[in-house]
């Protein structure tokens, strides 16, 4: 959906199950007519696409992708973002660490990644971008030693090389213009804006640039403008926020280095402020959360660095005293606060505000996937939940 002629507007579907190509689509087809018919009755409604590795292969069987656009042109419906970080099913069973499996450096996550791209070529109408989001590489944890971080780095930089070959191609062929959004994460290999300025300078830029002069004969130059504008930054509110990072910070730094960003995808951390009064309350808040299906890393700032918790129950057992921890938990953009927690809604604000002086990116993606692990009081119908967050960006917007 279009917002004031700027910005692309929608939220991601990895809300929905989606195990193979027939759940996803029956999920489609449940609640994304009812949700434009209440956000954009009389305009197109952009969806932020999420679709498995079988969901995706199975969408080029038969006649499923001409199936699939018949309906989104039946109810004006259009594709300009995916969500590529998550290979396999990503609900109703555990996930936790295994959302970055297949990695960067297998041929697996190359070959779904650039599927695809191949898809949303096809789905992307003409005139706006199209982006996919992805994993930060690796899973810090997988690659316990700095040659293993070092030979995941390279291995990443290689196979992103053959995506912006890809791309580069589907573009001269199509004049669409697709990008690639690395999306750090606490604990992945990429965690906050250093890291991924590292990345790109270290390992990205001289790898992928020696890979594409030789293989299309461009001089360096031209190698680099390419990577960079193909290979960007899926910027997660809650994830840099998570990192203790200002929005105008990474910006500048971002733009400083010449890295895009891809995509904004709108969500809120949990945020947990120390009361020493209401001590026992709070952690019994903060355990309502603890849920066995995502990862939910938890950070605090010591000493002006971010030391990160691998998942919430490691805090929940030692319940330390602290000023103020963060927890990997997308929680509903609209609240501010409840119970005795608190959320990161003012980082949304503060993206929000530097948007409106400069327009750091075109996709906007509303990220809050737990709708079905949210302790019982928060939950609410999902199409109502889904409308109250686009409403309430929109507004801000």
């Amino acid at each position: 959906m279009k917002i004031k002629d700027i910005f692309e507007l929608s939220y991601c579907t990895n809300i929905h199950p989606g195990s193979n190509w027939e759940h996803t689509f029956n999920s489609l087809k449940e609640y994304v007519p009812g949700i434009k018919e209440k956000i954009a009755p009389e305009a197109p409604f952009g969806l932020g696409l999420r679709l498995s590795n079988k969901a995706s292969e199975e969408l080029n069987e038969g006649a499923n992708f001409i199936e699939f656009k018949e309906w989104l042109t039946k109810h004006d419906l259009y594709v300009f973002t995916m969500n590529g970080f998550p290979y396999g099913n990503f609900h109703d069973e555990r996930v936790k660490d295994m959302v970055h499996a297949p990695d960067w450096t297998t041929p697996e996550r190359l070959v779904y990644t650039k599927r695809l791209f191949e898809q949303l070529a096809q789905l992307l109408p003409t005139g706006i971008s199209g982006g996919i989001s992805t994993s930060p590489i690796s899973y810090k944890y997988w690659h316990d030693t700095d040659i293993l971080k070092q030979r995941a780095f390279e291995k990443g930089a290689e196979q992103l090389a053959e995506i912006v070959l890809q791309l580069k191609a589907i573009e001269a062929a199509t004049g669409k213009y697709l990008h690639l959004d690395i999306e750090p994460e606490p604990d992945g290999l990429l965690e906050n804006s250093d890291e991924v300025l590292d990345f790109f300078e270290t390992y990205l830029v001289p790898i992928a640039t020696k890979i594409i002069k030789d293989e299309v004969g461009l001089t360096a130059e031209k190698a680099i403008k390419f990577i960079q504008r193909h290979i960007t930054v899926c910027y997660d509110i809650c994830h840099f926020s998570l990192a203790y990072e200002e929005p105008v910070d990474t910006f500048r730094k971002f733009a400083d280095a010449g890295i895009k960003i891809g995509k904004i995808q709108v969500s809120a951390a949990l945020k947990i402020l120390y009361n020493q009064e209401n001590e026992t309350t709070i952690w019994a808040a903060l355990a309502k959360f603890d849920e066995p299906t995502y990862l939910h890393q938890v950070t605090e700032l010591v000493d002006g660095k971010v030391k990160t918790y691998n998942d919430l129950p490691v805090v929940l057992k030692e319940q330390k005293k602290f000023s103020e921890l963060r927890a990997h938990f997308h929680v509903p953009i609209f609240l501010e606060r409840f119970d005795q927690l608190f959320s990161t809604q003012d980082h949304i604000l503060k993206v929000i505000k530097e948007l409106k002086k400069h327009v750091v990116s075109e996709h906007l993606e509303i990220e809050t996937y737990t709708w079905d692990v949210l302790p019982k009081e928060l939950k609410r119908e999902l199409s109502d939940s889904i409308v109250r967050e686009i409403d309430w960006l929109k507004d801000r917007l």
